[in-house]
């Protein structure tokens, strides 16, 4: 945000608190680059440390999945910055498309009315679950029933959820924002643009043509390799 007031208001305000420190860690180039052109200070004072996780806590379980279906997990703040205009869009076509396919949701805000509304009208009862909110001891749970995980964010600096997804074993699919395209390589993740054709296009293409091929202890490996708090005490 750079055009309203509040915006100014708080640019200038980061400008002046951050004019005396020594050194600053974003979790993203992404972030990095628009914190630069917010707090207007020396690049070389400003470096880029990813985000990790916990991997002992997101260890993939396969016998938690459904054998006879495919389920898309979200878990989220059911808030407007989260895309759940997006997701009220592609639950109906998904469903209609794949009569194989159910979605679990966890999480609460104050779109999740828009998503109850919408499985009402569709009738989806049998094939959305509402989980509520998740506490965080209890995602890793929520996760490894499902074969993809769907993130639908309009802005992202990194996105931790996908990645404890993928730790879990999940083939994700994400809106292509902010950080995200820095977080996971390619073959784990179908990168589509904020819309809900495109979404509707990558979780399709998730269903027929990525989840029989994920292994997922070796989705958990390799986060568990790139993302520890080890590596980031280290470079930090």
């Amino acid at each position: 945000g750079f055009n309203d007031i509040a915006s100014v208001i708080l640019n200038r305000v980061q400008k002046v608190t951050m004019s005396t420190v020594g050194a600053v860690i974003c979790v993203s180039h992404t972030c990095r680059d628009n914190f630069l052109l917010r707090a207007k200070l020396p690049p070389s004072t400003v470096h880029v440390i990813p985000n990790a996780v916990d991997p002992a806590k997101f260890t993939p379980d396969t016998s938690k999945r459904d054998k006879d279906r495919i389920t898309v997990v979200v878990v989220s703040r059911l808030v407007y910055r989260k895309g759940v205009d997006l997701l009220v869009g592609i639950i109906p076509i998904i469903c209609n498309t794949f009569p194989q396919v159910d979605f679990v949701i966890g999480g609460d805000g104050n779109k999740k009315l828009a998503l109850e509304e919408m499985v009402e009208r569709e009738r989806l009862q049998d094939r959305v679950e509402f989980l509520g909110f998740v506490p965080s001891g209890s995602v890793r749970d929520t996760l490894v029933r499902g074969h993809v995980f769907l993130n639908c964010s309009l802005t992202e600096s990194f996105c931790i959820a996908i990645l404890e997804a993928a730790s879990t074993g999940l083939f994700v699919v994400s809106t292509n924002v902010g950080g995200v395209p820095e977080v996971l390589p390619p073959d784990m993740i179908h990168l589509s643009e904020p819309n809900i054709d495109s979404l509707v296009e990558g979780l399709s293409v998730a269903i027929t043509e990525k989840i029989d091929s994920v292994n997922p202890r070796e989705f958990h490996q390799r986060v568990s390799d790139i993302y520890s708090w080890h590596r980031v005490a280290r470079e930090t």
